[in-house]
């Protein structure tokens, strides 16, 4: 199972049915099934009770299939839980030495588009090892259109062995004539679920030994073969004193027959299963705890068993009767009785099933009663208690469904107002996003705005910010900062400590980091933002944590390394204190680039060492993989080929597979020591198919590196004019956005490429050629060093780089004597980062000691003298 810390699943709704001992066998519509297996896709669709479920429990329990199973529900219209529920109902088929792969993939979406993830998703399932059917139970309960086109494509490219049971009370919305077309298609509908006279027979016979075989004839010929209007008409013919009459009276429209038969039914029970029942169909689903809860009883499990051993519609949920739920029908019914006749009942049934699941924890649940009980402010306190967790699980249409269950009128505390916008904005929805924080602006204007207006400010310059740099709109983030950064007092932790890294190496490669998008708009946004933050002390929150992290990353990339290590050492520190991998591997990572191509190597081996050590254990697999693809490049670039190729071992992936987004870094090195192995054609193959993820993406750092690789493999294979088109559209991200390290990082192989693609600028029109990238590569080039500059740099005596203010602190200390432990506590760092911090130091200084470093230090005037 896939069990992560923001995981609130169902399983119970990725359970098989539990089949009834006593079912008509329905042999014909069973060989149908086994039959259509053979297709792409089965769609059983017929109204509410015509015995859809039922039939396909009966088929896979009879047939013993390997099948996995979702009963979905309105909830479900979210795209990330609905293909989370795909995925925990499949996992049990992944094979165990798969299930850490395919569970990481699990967890990236929505970090991911839809589409990407379900590239990646359709390639694990390739592995399927034998032959399975998923079943999405009940799918007319999704409304939303982006699974349905999410659906429709994973149908259309799915693996082979994996057949797919839609059931539903309506026709699928989305186009299926190319798979009927192709006679991949079957349908079994209400006509053909009909039960059959012998059906009816048999049936009636296993719940009404009493009728008589023209009853069953007459029952029949009324209810035209739907399968719950026999099962209600046998449970009240038990109690009619004229049979005949009854079933006279038997006829017209389903939907009118069973509200008819459903008040024959629960009019003739006792009033305190009645009452019971009512009661109980404020909850979604159904045990001892919950209904005690709403009908203010003791007695929830004896009554549970009563209802289930009089076949009154309770659907059981596990294999232990713990959890029930209603028949879909049989509970409208219930509700919509409820409702009509009694809604200060409907009202308290709601209300108490809703502080009950709170305090179970059961919070969606919760929320949904709380809204449907009309006790607005009891849904805010349970959404703000579950809000940070579903922003975790990404489930944001689920929040929004929430909020949009408030009436227009309701004013919502000032952070779940500001929720409401941001969810706007990470949902693309631009207008309604504005519309709401103009709504907030103007609240934080007004002077009833008390103890809010601090708040609803800070927290209208985090939105209103996320929303101008989701769409590129800097220009109007200087407008609208200007004058209140220094009035900015972040409050909310809710928005102040999202981790917004789960699944990426670099936060530039995140949408936080915006994909590699850089430029002196964006480095001066993120030094006033932290500014401000730290200003008010939100330092070390999360935010200011990954805006420190990106623009570390950012001036390594434009060669500004004093400036990204003085950013590093102040998000090391802080690492220590709180652990976050998102945030402590990008660091570590950086890092080490940082030493490599200062020439301190061996403090680049040591950095991600020390940092692997920090990450090893389970649930960290990602983010031990990561570093593994970065000591492999370590490898490459020192020339050790059999080095690398034992630590991208490590990440189990292969030439020869579809590559994943999410694991770009580590495909991405793969590709690197496949051109090291000279094995140019897996490398390219691998590149091509990247390529348009990273495109669908929009990750500018992604298509630079993949451009680099193909541009240099292409030059190396004689496709020399491929080359150059590939490199052109690397450079033109690089000149976009001022890369530098990107480029150099390639060495005398880029050097040259670098070199040819000027000469062909010429070439093309001599004297001219795109003024731009001319001077662009013509400035990269001259940052290539040559090898007498590489000579003096490496036989220069004394400072070769200056030390940090940070560096002759911890000098400082080891002057007087502290012993590592005594200096970690004092700099709140790690013993294992003082051992770094001061190898680092003895590197600049030329010295190989404590003592030879002090010595150093203080005939370079760099210590104070007590």
């Amino acid at each position: 199972m896939i069990r992560s810390p923001e995981s609130v699943l169902l399983y119970s709704k990725t359970r098989l049915p539990v089949a009834r001992k006593s079912l008509v066998e329905r042999s014909r519509l069973i060989e149908r099934l086994e039959l259509a297996v053979q297709g792409r896709l089965t769609l059983v669709s017929a109204p509410a009770g015509f015995g859809k479920t039922t039939l396909l429990g009966q088929w896979l329990s009879l047939t013993e299939r390997d099948a996995s199973w979702v009963s979905l529900e309105e909830a479900d219209s979210d795209p990330v839980r609905f293909w989370r529920y795909a995925a925990e109902a499949l996992s049990p088929l992944i094979e165990t030495d798969e299930r850490q792969e395919y569970e990481q993939l699990v967890r990236t979406f929505p970090g991911v588009s839809a589409s990407t993830f379900l590239d990646a998703f359709m390639n694990r399932l390739c592995n399927l090892s034998r032959p399975a059917v998923l079943v999405l139970d009940d799918y007319h309960a999704i409304t939303e259109p982006r699974i349905h086109d999410s659906l429709a494509y994973f149908i259309e490219h799915k693996p082979f062995g994996l057949h797919l049971v839609l059931s539903s009370r309506s026709e699928l919305p989305f186009p299926v004539s190319r798979w009927i077309a192709r006679d991949e298609l079957t349908v079994i509908d209400a006509s053909q679920l009909l039960f059959t006279a012998e059906e009816a027979e048999g049936f009636c016979r296993e719940a009404s030994s009493f009728l008589e075989p023209h009853h069953v004839r007459k029952l029949h010929e009324r209810t035209e073969g739907w399968i719950t209007g026999l099962q209600l008409a046998s449970i009240s013919l038990r109690e009619a004193e004229d049979r005949e009459a009854f079933i006279d009276r038997f006829k017209g429209h389903h939907r009118h027959v069973a509200d008819y038969l459903f008040h024959e039914v629960v009019a003739g029970l006792p009033e305190e299963m009645r009452h019971f029942l009512y009661a109980t169909s404020a909850l979604r689903r159904l045990d001892a705890k919950s209904c005690d809860a709403v009908t203010g009883r003791a007695d929830g499990r004896s009554m549970l068993e009563r209802l289930k051993s009089r076949n009154l519609f309770l659907v059981p949920l596990d294999d232990y009767d713990d959890w029930f739920r209603y028949h879909r029908l049989f509970a409208d019914f219930l509700r919509n009785r409820v409702k009509e006749s009694d809604p200060k009942l409907w009202r308290s049934a709601n209300l108490a099933a809703a502080e009950s699941l709170a305090a179970r924890g059961l919070l969606d649940e919760a929320i949904d009663c709380a809204l449907a009980g009309g006790d607005y402010d009891l849904a805010e306190r349970c959404l703000e208690r579950h809000a940070p967790d579903v922003l975790k699980r990404g489930e944001f249409p689920t929040l929004l469904r929430w909020f949009d269950g408030f009436p227009p009128e309701t004013k919502l505390s000032a952070d779940m107002a500001l929720l409401r916008a941001f969810l706007y904005v990470v949902t693309g929805q631009r207008e309604l996003a504005g519309r709401c924080l103009e709504q907030l602006e103007a609240s934080a204007r007004s002077p009833d705005a008390g103890e809010d207006r601090q708040r609803l400010r800070s927290g209208l310059l985090f939105v209103r910010s996320n929303l101008l740099f989701t769409f590129g709109e800097f220009e109007q983030w200087f407008a609208f900062s200007d004058g209140i950064l220094d009035e900015f007092l972040p409050r909310n932790p809710l928005f102040f400590n999202f981790n917004y890294n789960l699944t990426e190496p670099l936060a530039r490669r995140t949408a936080f980091g915006l994909k590699g998008v850089l430029s002196a708009q964006t480095e001066q946004i993120g030094r006033l933002f932290a500014g401000a933050l730290e200003r008010h002390g939100w330092g070390e929150s999360l935010i200011n944590l990954y805006v420190l992290q990106a623009l570390a990353e950012g001036f390594y990339e434009w060669d500004r390394f004093e400036e990204s290590a003085e950013l590093l050492e102040r998000i090391e520190r802080a690492a220590h204190r709180s652990f976050v991998p998102g945030l402590f591997v990008p660091c570590r990572i950086t890092q080490t680039n940082l030493y490599w191509f200062s020439g301190q190597r061996e403090l680049a081996h040591e950095t991600l060492d020390e940092a692997e050590a920090r990450v090893a254990g389970p649930g960290n697999e990602i983010w031990s993989g990561f570093l593994a693809s970065a000591k492999a490049r370590l490898h490459l670039m020192e020339g050790s080929t059999n080095l690398a190729k034992k630590e991208v071992a490590k990440l189990r992936i292969e030439a020869k597979d579809r590559p994943s987004y999410h694991r770009e870094y580590d495909y991405l090195t793969l590709c690197r020591l496949l051109s090291a192995q000279r094995k140019e054609a897996e490398a390219l193959r691998l590149l091509q198919r990247m390529k348009p993820q990273a495109a669908r993406e929009g990750s500018l750092a992604g298509l630079t590196e993949i451009g680099l690789l193909q541009a240099e493999l292409l030059d190396r294979t004689g496709q020399r004019a491929e080359a150059m088109k590939t490199l052109r559209e690397a450079i033109a991200i690089g000149e976009a956005n001022g890369y530098v390290r990107t480029f150099l990082e390639g060495g005398v192989r880029t050097e040259k490429l670098l070199r040819k693609y000027l000469a062909s600028l010429d070439q093309e029109n001599p004297g001219s050629g795109i003024a731009g990238s001319r001077t662009y590569v013509s400035g990269l080039l001259a940052r290539f060093p040559d090898d007498a500059r590489e000579e003096v740099a490496a036989a220069q005596g004394g400072l070769i780089e200056p030390l940090t203010r940070a560096e002759i602190r911890l000098l400082d200390l080891i002057r007087l004597g502290e012993s590592n432990k005594r200096i970690a506590e004092i700099l709140s760092l790690s013993e294992g980062s003082v051992k770094v911090y001061s190898s680092r130091i003895y590197g600049k200084l030329g010295v190989s000691s404590r003592t030879q470093a002090v010595i150093a230090a203080q005939r370079l005037g760099l210590l104070r003298e007590d």
